[in-house]
């Protein structure tokens, strides 16, 4: 009898690469002053592109975590359980230093290293690095306590998972999150109603409830409570100095569209305790600390997140065949895709730019670009995903290629830390209150005047647009225009010709249509899918 199942004309597993390997990648690095930190990346992008990374991220998203409220005598626990891949994931990140290196080993290039290995390691599996992300970020706003910045930042910082619920003195390395947003506010937070009343001890005990909290299993919480003072921040501990459980009860655990193996929960505070971080009133100044750092990591994300999903259509057109050849190439496919490389490589230069800039504190620069790129790239990784799906036709729809993961997550760092007209509406107020931003942020994007026609006449534009008042309504317009502007800039001085001059003339000079695989008959396009295919 003969078999009718024959597995002919399918892509090879995409195992065994470097996903560190990536030419745009690893020209920035170099340019912002971590080439230091490349053999670290490379032995990380080999263990990303492994099938057992693939397998913990798989497994991960599956075996999706469950909250414990009470144990057998009912006790309440709060506590979040997780399954192995998801703790090796995490021991990975840890580890590699993504949590806050940075902080404890100093170094010219140091936050540029941590925003790379970030990048690699995200295209594995983004869930996980929430808490990552966080536990980074809360260093700086942190510091405005001394006392508890020298108590916690130390263990913030280390290279060491420890996960589990107990005293920190007792624990190698912690993690921390964040807990702003209330179901009647979102990201109006001046309306939260969850106060905070001065204890005799000198300390606070806050009440009530916030509405999304990621990563709940954390040890160290920053968050936002209504003092006498007017609305101020809080370190809240999971653990008290005493070995006993701080009340914070999860009321549950959110049933999300994506980022499934990262839990997010709603806490409830009643008579929790809380130690006053900065001054009373000042509580988004200070906590603002920590968002302008998640902002950050929201951009490198959402350009890890591209890289991904581009890697794979790349990968799959290359080896799969139809009309007599390989996908790749074929004129159309190969439009698409050199157009969703142009994006990839854009996002790629811009967030390790903006890491560039708060590794040699360019506070002008980083207050707006950082804004600027968190809306942009955030809004791009969701069409980049989609389009990339689609170059795997049907089986990029089906679970076993990874992609609908990585769809499902492509619109959440757009929402992260402020969505996309928080982030607009914070460009505005930026231009009209720091005349010095603005500047800096030309200067940027001037530094490749001269070198291509369509950028000179967009900088000359964005110029008189951005000394002029520009209302409420076109705040999202002229945030886009300034991130195609920054992204073209970066690219004309670093990237090579035909990615370049493919950039400016689709996103800058109109030669583009209102879909992917519509760039100008003079895009080199081979050129540019060549640079991007993995290797």
């Amino acid at each position: 009898m003969t078999g009718t199942h024959e597995v002919r004309n399918q892509p090879p597993p995409l195992v065994g690469h470097d996903v560190a390997q990536d030419a745009a990648l690893l020209a920035a690095v170099s340019r912002e002053g971590a080439g230091w930190a490349v053999g670290d990346l490379h032995r990380l992008g080999l263990l990303g592109g492994g099938e057992q990374a693939q397998r913990w991220a798989q497994d991960a998203n599956r075996d999706v975590p469950r909250l414990r409220t009470h144990d057998r005598y009912g006790h309440r626990v709060d506590e979040v359980e997780f399954g192995p891949a998801w703790h090796a994931l995490m021991d990975t990140a840890v580890s590699a230093g993504l949590a806050g290196a940075p902080w404890r080993e100093p170094r010219a290039g140091a936050h540029v290293a941590r925003a790379a290995g970030l990048f690699v390691w995200s295209q594995v599996e983004a869930g996980h690095t929430c808490p990552v992300s966080m536990t980074y970020a809360v260093v700086p706003a942190l510091r405005h306590a001394p006392d508890l910045a020298a108590q916690f930042e130390p263990k913030l910082a280390a290279r060491a998972y420890d996960p589990g619920l107990r005293p920190p003195p007792a624990k190698r390395g912690l993690l921390a999150g964040m807990g702003m947003t209330e179901k009647q506010g979102g990201s109006d937070v001046r309306a939260n109603t969850t106060t905070a009343t001065p204890s005799r001890d000198g300390d606070y005990r806050l009440r009530g409830h916030k509405w999304f909290t990621s990563a709940p299993m954390c040890d160290l919480f920053l968050v936002l409570a209504q003092a006498p003072g007017g609305l101020s921040c809080f370190l809240v501990p999971r653990i008290l100095p005493d070995g006993a459980r701080n009340p914070f009860r999860i009321q549950r655990l959110k049933d999300k569209l994506g980022n499934r193996s990262n839990a997010s929960g709603e806490p409830e505070f009643d008579d929790t305790y809380a130690w006053l971080v900065g001054t009373e009133g000042e509580g988004v100044r200070t906590i603002i600390e920590m968002v302008a750092m998640t902002r950050l990591d929201c951009v490198i994300g959402s350009a890890a997140g591209m890289r991904a999903a581009l890697t794979q259509a790349i990968h799959h057109a290359r080896h799969r065949h139809a009309f007599g050849g390989p996908l790749a190439g074929k004129a159309a496919m190969r439009q698409v895709l050199a157009d969703l490389a142009l994006e990839s490589e854009a996002a790629t230069a811009l967030a390790v730019r903006l890491a560039g800039a708060v590794d040699r504190d360019e506070r002008a620069l980083a207050r707006l670009a950082i804004a600027v790129g968190k809306f942009w790239v955030c809004k791009r990784q969701p069409a980049v995903v989609g389009e990339a799906l689609e170059c795997l036709g049907g089986n990029g729809y089906v679970e076993e290629s990874g992609m609908p993961r990585l769809y499902r997550d492509a619109p959440l760092n757009s929402i992260w830390e402020g969505s996309g007209n928080v982030q607009a509406l914070d460009v505005l107020r930026t231009l009209r209150r720091e005349p010095d931003s603005r500047d800096a942020f030309l200067a940027e994007a001037g530094a490749a005047a001269g070198a291509d026609r369509h950028l000179d006449d967009a900088i000359t534009a964005l110029k008189g647009e951005l000394t002029g008042e520009i209302g409420e309504g076109q705040a999202r317009r002229a945030a886009e225009r300034m991130a195609l502007v920054l992204q073209a800039s970066l690219l004309v001085r670093h990237a090579p010709a035909p990615v370049s001059d493919a950039f400016c003339a689709s996103r800058l000079g109109g030669d583009w249509g209102h879909a992917f695989g519509t760039l100008g008959a003079r895009a080199d396009t081979a050129a540019i899918v060549d640079r991007a295919a993995p290797a």
